[in-house]
C-alpha cells in the first residue's frame, strides 16, 4: 500500500488541529483585561474604559476599542445597547463619561421600532466589558460613595422607565 494517503491524512489533520487553535471565543477573560492595565497612568486616578460608537455587537465594540485612557474630568464607563425584539444586539456605544451622563440608567422600550434599549455606568478600569441586556443589569454602580458638598449622600436617580412608569400612572388618575 503506498504512503502518500497516510501522509495526506496526518497532513490535513495537523492543518485542522493548527486552525483550531486560532479560533478565538468572543468573549474576553481576565488575563486579556489584565493585559490592557498597564502599571502606569497619564494622571493620579487614570482609568480606561472600553469606547465604541454603534458597534454592531458587543464583540465588535470590545475587539476594535482604541486602547487610551479616558479624560480626567471623566470618572465613569456608560454603555448604551440596542436590541431587537429578540434580544439581538442592534448597535453598542461605549465611552467615558462624567456623573452628568449617567443620570439615567435602565431599560427603555423603543415603541416605533420594537427595538429595546439599556444603558449603564460603572466606576473601574475597563468595567464596562458587558452590555446591559435588561433592568438587572441597567444600573449604576460605583466604587466610592457619591457625595455632595454638604458632605450627604447624595439619592439615587431614578431610571428612565420609572419616570415614564409614574407618569402614566399619575395620567391615568388624573
Amino acid at each position: 500500500m503506498e504512503a502518500w494517503p497516510t501522509v495526506a491524512w496526518v497532513l490535513l489533520m495537523t492543518s485542522i488541529a493548527d486552525w483550531l487553535k486560532t479560533v478565538q471565543s468572543r468573549d474576553f477573560t481576565m488575563t486579556d483585561i489584565i493585559l490592557l492595565h498597564p502599571s502606569t497612568t497619564p494622571h493620579p486616578g487614570g482609568f480606561k474604559c472600553f469606547t465604541c460608537e454603534d458597534a454592531a455587537d458587543n464583540y465588535e465594540c470590545n475587539r476594535w476599542a482604541p486602547d487610551v485612557y479616558c479624560p480626567k474630568d471623566a470618572r465613569y464607563c456608560y454603555t448604551l445597547h440596542m436590541m431587537d425584539n429578540h434580544g439581538d444586539s442592534v448597535s453598542v456605544t461605549k465611552r467615558c463619561v462624567t456623573l452628568q451622563d449617567c443620570q439615567f440608567t435602565g431599560c427603555a422600550a423603543v415603541t416605533d421600532s420594537g427595538y429595546q434599549v439599556c444603558s449603564s455606568c460603572c466606576e473601574g478600569n475597563i468595567c464596562n466589558v458587558l452590555v446591559p441586556r435588561n433592568e438587572s443589569s441597567a444600573v449604576f454602580s460605583s466604587t466610592s460613595p457619591l457625595v455632595g458638598s454638604s458632605g450627604r449622600v447624595l439619592p439615587s436617580t431614578p431610571s428612565c422607565v420609572s419616570v415614564v412608569i409614574v407618569s402614566i400612572f399619575a395620567a391615568g388618575h388624573v
